[in-house]
């Protein structure tokens, strides 16, 4: 036994080949799994695609940066259940593309945020971070109360989504840009905020 560890060893091509069969097995057992198991690949009971405004509101919570600071995953320990919630199951971002998971918190987990505080509250907030949590180190978004949403490219999103196998249906893809015709990019992200965690 000492002479194949020393021959396996000495040898730096077959150490590396070595190293890539454990791993690879060691992979192989964590990852194929949960390629068949189908509870993995569901939503959760009560989780719905995002509505018109919502995914935009969404985008720009990509575009501003949001995901840098904020988690949207809890954890499963007991002192982030106690402060965020119950703990993120696989199906919640079953409809998220890209998963903002994130892992980073720089500022709260907003995975359960949806019905927390109201729209004036975040509205508040987004604007001027420090006149509702006087601590926070939050930047201002003040542009979001003036912008208007960019409606160009709601319906090709809904659409792509759809054709990702997302449930959306030829209606609410045709009156996507009247949903959010005339909405502030505010009233989008707001929308957004809203919804997390709240169709658990």
């Amino acid at each position: 036994m000492l002479k194949l560890h020393k021959t396996i060893e000495s040898n730096s091509a077959l150490l590396i080949f070595g190293i890539l069969i454990v791993t690879s097995i060691g992979g192989f057992v964590q990852i194929v799994p949960n390629l068949f198991d189908e509870s993995l690949h569901k939503g959760t009971e009560n989780v719905r695609p995002y509505s018109a405004l919502e995914l935009t509101g969404r985008d720009i919570y990509i575009r501003e940066g949001c995901v840098g600071c904020h988690s949207q995953q809890v954890r499963p320990l007991v002192a982030e259940v106690m402060r965020y919630g119950a703990v993120s199951v696989p199906g919640e971002g079953v409809y998220d593309r890209p998963f903002l998971w994130g892992s980073k918190r720089t500022g709260p987990d907003l995975a359960r945020l949806g019905g927390k505080y109201s729209d004036k509250w975040h509205e508040l907030h987004l604007n001027d971070p420090r006149s509702v949590v006087p601590k926070s180190i939050m930047p201002a978004y003040p542009w979001l109360t003036k912008n208007k949403v960019d409606k160009s490219t709601v319906v090709a999103k809904l659409e792509l989504l759809k054709y990702y196998g997302h449930p959306y249906t030829d209606e609410q893809i045709k009156q996507a840009e009247s949903d959010i015709e005339g909405k502030t990019e505010l009233e989008a992200i707001t929308a957004y905020l809203q919804v997390l965690g709240k169709f658990l």
